[in-house]
């Protein structure tokens, strides 16, 4: 049996969740006006590098007092310097609800053997937020890239914590309204949400931030890519533009074009408004479609860029083969590239939603989901 193909294609079937699409307007030529060749601590390289961290600040609606730098190793780096050089002052509590959160614990628990408390919940759930403690240090994922789970608001976390909370907000930066008065600690990737160049983080510090990293010494040694302090005292310039290691002046170019077409399409409420759109075509679908469900069981929990689904129909018998042939058969008709579930995670797909893609294209791509899992219980059948 021969299934008829949905009459369009998306125009870019670009939706993995990192590196994530390009925004439309990309050219390789419109960066052009990268200072390549040239020192980064050069007047134009620092100039550009400014540029990047005071252009952060403008979109995100970053507060003037928190401190703002350009750390290599892309949100990995930035999580673990926050981690390695503030941990250790207070009890310390651990947030996971997906994969990345859980290396977070791994980390605390058995490379700087913190007793922390860890509080968990399986992939599409999230821990009971009431009861963490903010007195405490807390490290969490603000949306679960892997889960497809989202922190639904900050109310609880006290405005008058006496912890700190961590934050690894690397897809939901440029997405989900972050209530920075409850952040202390937040950090992110270029590839994200702006579709930006891989292995760069953001360090983004709150004055209390800052306090704990000049008032207090862990009992590790730190090594000379993590440390953020010299004598005491924050070495201000990682937070003006001179980064502790050489940048990629292309990549912090490819930035810069980034968060001018951010601006071109309303700032940061235009960014949350087209993952919205994008989330919920994709929620369209799914409600109509009984063999379709987003992982994420709450619907104030789902996530509007990293959306995972999971199939559910009684004919399939190996999740995983079933949805990597999907996954599979989607990319070799040039539909979607890259949208497999992540290998830690549940059986399904993960489509990226966040601004840098085009609502029409998640339209288009969804009937083709239809078709590819059509085509694929039809393969099961023949197989018997």
């Amino acid at each position: 049996m021969v299934l008829e193909h949905p009459a369009t294609r998306p125009v870019n079937p670009r939706f993995s969740s990192g590196p994530c699409a390009k925004p439309p307007v990309f050219e390789l030529k419109k960066l052009a006006d990268a200072p390549l060749g040239r020192s980064h601590r050069a007047a134009v390289g620092k100039a550009k590098l400014k540029a990047a961290i005071e252009g952060t600040r403008e979109v995100l609606g970053i507060p003037a007092d928190y401190k703002i730098g350009i750390v290599p190793a892309s949100d990995t780096g930035a999580v673990e310097m926050a981690m390695w050089n503030l941990l250790g002052a207070r009890p310390v509590e651990m947030l996971a609800w997906e994969s990345f959160g859980s290396g977070w614990v791994t980390d605390v628990v058995k490379q700087l053997k913190l007793d922390a408390e860890v509080k968990t919940a399986e992939y599409g759930e999230i821990v009971d937020l009431s009861t963490v403690d903010t007195d405490k240090d807390v490290v969490f994922t603000w949306n679960g890239t892997t889960s497809g789970v989202r922190v639904p608001n900050g109310d609880w976390i006290k405005a008058d914590r006496e912890g700190l909370t961590i934050c690894d907000a690397t897809s939901a930066a440029f997405a989900q309204d972050l209530p920075w008065d409850r952040l202390d600690v937040v950090t992110f990737s270029w590839q994200k949400v702006l579709g930006g160049e891989a292995a760069h983080g953001m360090l983004i510090l709150s004055p209390r931030a800052v306090e704990r990293l000049e008032n207090y010494t862990p009992s590790w040694p730190l090594p000379k890519i993590f440390r953020l302090t010299k004598g005491g005292t924050l070495i201000d310039g990682v937070f003006e533009g001179a980064t502790i290691n050489t940048p990629s002046m292309l990549a912090v170019e490819d930035y810069l074009v980034a968060l001018d077409w951010a601006r071109s399409v309303g700032g940061l409420q235009g960014l949350m408004a087209r993952a919205d759109a994008n989330a919920a075509a994709v929620a369209e679908c799914v409600s109509r479609t009984p063999w379709l469900e987003n992982l994420a069981a709450d619907p104030a929990t789902q996530s509007n860029t990293s959306v995972c689904l999971k199939f559910n129909d009684a004919r399939i018998s190996d999740g995983a083969a079933f949805a990597k042939a999907v996954a599979k058969l989607l990319e070799s008709e040039g539909v979607a590239y890259d949208i497999g579930a992540y290998r830690d995670a549940p059986p399904g797909l993960r489509i990226w939603c966040g601004g840098t893609v085009e609502t029409s294209d998640i339209q288009k791509l969804m009937p083709w989901i239809e078709w590819a899992f059509e085509a694929e219980i039809i393969n099961l059948a023949e197989a018997v």
